[in-house]
């Protein structure tokens, strides 16, 4: 009698999970992962990706605030989760390229822990000055650092972030004294140069709008590849005296390695559904992105790449996380 019981329960237990396996995805709501707390450029582009990804796939997509160890308790979250497509990661090039090239040891591999799914996003940074340098071009002030080796001076966001190797990088092509003031914080690394204290920084173009707009701050140029369509007067730095300069902060999708290739596919499709409205269109560029949907074998590339740049710039610095 009781091994009838077992059988049957054993049995019901069976075609129950097999039911449910093959149940449409998705069939639950679903966890969005940021590595960031709220309120951030990462968070944003969260939270406008899960809204309409839950809209379009009819369940929730809910974001979730993972901050810490620039980025690595967010990703190894996702990367040690299931591989049902219920747990993904939205992040940037900071998960991607830029911590793995600083920290011999991290509980993910950006390639080999990682299904790679949709970029989403891309953002200008823009070489802002006070108003009192007398530069009005990426000329102008390479040749100003050049007659002044050591005296000017760019600060950034903190050591090791996005805006702090927009000037290393500004340096290293235009082989250029300049020294780094590191702030805890975009809007502090902004307040040095209205203040005076810094002669320059990098910063996000939407940020730094509000202070052009009220002639406090000059933009020079964006740090991107191309122009941004926030204001897409302002030249790149590489089409305006030093060729070759690229630094575009990026974010993409990923899911956990082993993750069907049906549900990867289907996120896909969504996500670059979702990026050619206008609505998410304009919901982006209010906020000062750009949408930058691919397939999932082009954010590979993409991430293959970045972390080849972000290798060499590194190593010609000498930078080490602190």
């Amino acid at each position: 009698m009781l091994l009838r019981l077992a059988v049957g329960l054993a049995s019901v237990l069976f075609f129950a999970g097999a039911a449910q396996a093959q149940q449409p995805y998705p069939s639950r709501a679903i966890r969005v992962v940021v590595p960031y707390p709220p309120g951030g450029g990462n968070d944003i582009i969260g939270r406008i990706v899960a809204d309409d990804l839950g809209k379009r796939l009819g369940q929730q997509a809910l974001v979730d605030n993972r901050p810490g160890g620039s980025t690595v308790i967010g990703a190894e979250i996702v990367a040690r989760a299931a591989p049902d497509g219920y747990t993904i990661l939205v992040t940037s090039h900071t998960t991607y390229a830029l911590i793995p090239n600083l920290r011999a040891r991290l509980p993910y591999d950006p390639q080999r822990d990682f299904e790679p799914v949709s970029l989403l996003a891309t953002q200008s940074f823009a070489l802002a000055v006070h108003p009192s340098l007398p530069a009005n071009s990426v000329k102008q002030v390479i040749a100003l650092a050049k007659a002044k080796p050591g005296q000017l001076t760019f600060s950034s966001a903190g050591a090791g972030t996005g805006t702090h190797f927009s000037g290393e990088q500004f340096k290293v092509l235009g082989k250029l004294d300049m020294l780094h003031v590191p702030y805890k914080g975009g809007n502090t690394a902004v307040n040095a140069v209205l203040s005076g204290e810094t002669t320059m920084t990098f910063g996000s173009l939407s940020a730094l709008s509000p202070y052009v707009t009220a002639k406090k701050l000059r933009v020079i140029a964006v740090t991107s590849a191309k122009r941004s369509p926030l204001d897409p007067k302002i030249p790149t730095i590489a089409e305006s005296g030093l060729p070759g300069y690229e630094m575009t902060p990026w974010y993409g999708l990923t899911v956990p390695k082993g993750t069907p290739q049906a549900i990867v596919e289907r996120l896909n499709t969504t996500i670059i559904t979702g990026l050619q409205t206008r609505d998410m269109q304009e919901r982006m560029a209010r906020v000062g992105y750009e949408p930058e949907g691919s397939t999932p074998a082009q954010l590979a590339a993409h991430i293959k790449a970045e972390l080849a740049r972000y290798a060499v710039l590194i190593k010609t610095i000498g930078f080490k996380e602190e």
